[in-house]
């Protein structure tokens, strides 16, 4: 394998050339790369004329190729320099999304309503919960205040769906997403604000909530720009 030439892969074309030579240097086919990231044989097509990943799938990639993702992505560094032997410390991208629904089911809607996408590292997000169904909420208005305050991000795991007494959660009412205190009772759910300017809402657990009120995931960290 002539080294000097894949070299001027890596150099010349950005990161669809890193890709190229980061997979012939491992004696990858594409297809194995596919399978080993999740993806189709055409998106690794795509990937090595130009397109780049997006969130987890651009660290599912560095992982396949066992290569430094600011390597793969930006050329920073060597593809060995600074990779992270424990899968504890690698880091996960978490899109942020609209708070929108998708029509008829409790998650999100982030088919291409993906505003950015923040680094966490794995471990952190393991001890809350399952880092594959985590996404970031940009929070609008003053119902959770003062735990939590306008224009804070939530991050939800879409993953806890089932309601346990106190915890905060993504509640989807109607067309709308509300963070909530929710509490199960006999029949119904009592969906809470921590400002006592809102009164708590109440929905019945038959067919009212399944068409009306869906619960999205828990609350499990907040976090706050200051000016």
């Amino acid at each position: 394998m002539n080294t000097t030439s894949l070299s001027s892969i890596g150099a010349h074309n950005g990161f669809s050339g890193r890709l190229r030579q980061r997979r012939l240097q491992l004696e990858l086919r594409k297809q194995d790369l596919a399978a080993q990231v999740g993806v189709s044989l055409t998106t690794i097509q795509q990937y090595e004329n130009g397109q780049m990943p997006k969130g987890e799938y651009a660290v599912r990639l560095s992982e396949a190729l066992r290569c430094s993702l600011d390597w793969l992505l930006a050329g920073k560094g060597d593809a060995d320099g600074g990779i992270l032997d424990k899968s504890e410390a690698r880091l996960v991208m978490v899109p942020m999304v609209e708070a929108r629904l998708s029509a008829g089911t409790g998650s999100f809607e982030t088919g291409g309503e993906i505003l950015r996408h923040y680094a966490f590292r794995w471990d952190f997000l393991h001890r809350k919960g399952n880092p594959a169904q985590m996404v970031l909420l940009r929070v609008s208005g003053d119902s959770m205040q003062p735990r939590i305050l306008h224009n804070d991000v939530v991050l939800i795991d879409q993953s806890q769906s089932d309601p346990v007494p106190g915890r905060i959660y993504a509640v989807g009412v109607e067309d709308m997403v509300y963070l909530k205190i929710v509490n199960a009772m006999p029949g119904r759910l009592i969906l809470s604000s921590v400002n006592p300017d809102y009164a708590p809402i109440e929905a019945d657990t038959g067919e009212q909530l399944a068409d009306l009120v869906r619960i999205i995931g828990r609350a499990v960290w907040v976090g706050r720009e200051l000016d």
